[in-house]
């Protein structure tokens, strides 16, 4: 059987985290998340290739966190540059932080990316708006069959001169959509991403999530535009997925995948990326159980401080069935 490849584009940030138990916790976060995830259920089927640029001080400590997984190649993993994310994050509840970034990674361009044009799956986690551009996207999309999936965190997050890290509106979001084949998102970034022509001063105040009943509308803009599903996360509600079929858009929820006691949500995102880029590989047109693979890694990474919190492809699939069958 061939093996499959996945490429996994964004930072490793060196994350210090406060988390809303008030536990401080440091470790190196985002494509981390996205990568030992796929790690764990592909096993020997396939290879993870995260893409991304670093500090040269944290080039030990990342090698040494991906040496107890055989089928991470970490050689496409670069700090040549010298930069990279270090971001701070304090969790004010369960669901939302404050995040100050105080360095930064160099953006992923095509070059980085021109000896992996025969992965399966491009799955892009950004956090900022500069570190997967769209002119990477485009390289991808114009130059490989794989298809991408792209989280919508990166461009509606912007930094300030105080390194205050700041939800922006995606102003040029139809430039990106041709060239994305699956767009996450949570409510927030849903709001950044779906504008009015013009606002009062009034509404801007009170900006902060967009409504449900706008979301139809939303997605159908999206699918016209080139993508082939969208998914936005309620939070443990689960997540709404958006595709059309024969013209007519076509929504679903799937629940969250319960659980009893949340240690620290830090890269769930991430995680259900991951989750959704492994159905993708095996079955890029079912979207309902790419949803269930984002829900069932997103949970597990609720779990714990560690990456010990991600299970194999089987004891993944024993979650789904207990929850979805």
């Amino acid at each position: 059987m061939k093996k499959m490849k996945v490429a996994v584009l964004g930072p490793i940030p060196r994350d210090y985290i406060i988390t809303h138990n008030n536990e401080e916790i440091q470790k190196y976060g985002c494509v981390t998340h996205t990568a030992i995830a796929l790690s764990n259920l592909l096993g020997s089927k396939g290879t993870v290739f995260p893409v991304t640029h670093i500090r040269k001080s944290d080039a030990p400590g990342i090698e040494e966190l991906f040496r107890n997984y055989s089928n991470i190649d970490t050689s496409f993993i670069s700090s040549e540059a010298d930069m990279g994310d270090v971001i701070q994050l304090k969790f004010t509840d369960q669901n939302n932080r404050l995040e100050t970034q105080t360095a930064f990674m160099k953006p992923i361009m095509p070059e980085d990316v021109e000896a992996l044009l025969d992965c399966e799956v491009f799955v892009c986690v950004p956090v900022t708006d500069f570190e997967v551009p769209l002119e990477t996207l485009r390289y991808i999309k114009e130059n490989s069959d794989a298809s991408i999936v792209f989280d919508a965190h990166g461009p509606t997050t912007a930094l300030t001169t105080r390194g205050e890290r700041i939800t922006k509106f995606w102003v040029d979001r139809d430039l990106w959509l041709p060239y994305i084949d699956v767009l996450k998102m949570n409510l927030e970034e849903a709001n950044c991403s779906w504008f009015q022509n013009e606002y009062t001063l009034e509404e801007l105040r009170n900006n902060d999530e967009i409504e449900i009943e706008q979301l139809p509308n939303f997605a159908a803009h999206c699918l016209r535009h080139g993508l082939k599903s969208l998914f936005v996360t309620l939070d443990a509600r689960g997540v709404m997925v958006y595709t059309m079929e024969n013209g007519e858009l076509k929504q679903q929820l799937v629940p969250s995948i319960p659980v009893d006691h949340v240690v620290d949500t830090t890269g769930c995102g991430d995680s259900f990326a991951g989750g959704i880029a492994f159905s993708m590989m095996f079955a890029p047109n079912n979207h309902i159980q790419a949803a269930q693979f984002g829900n069932a890694m997103g949970a597990q990474r609720t779990q714990g401080k560690t990456f010990d919190v991600f299970k194999s492809l089987k004891e993944t699939q024993a979650i789904l069935d207990k929850t979805y069958s």
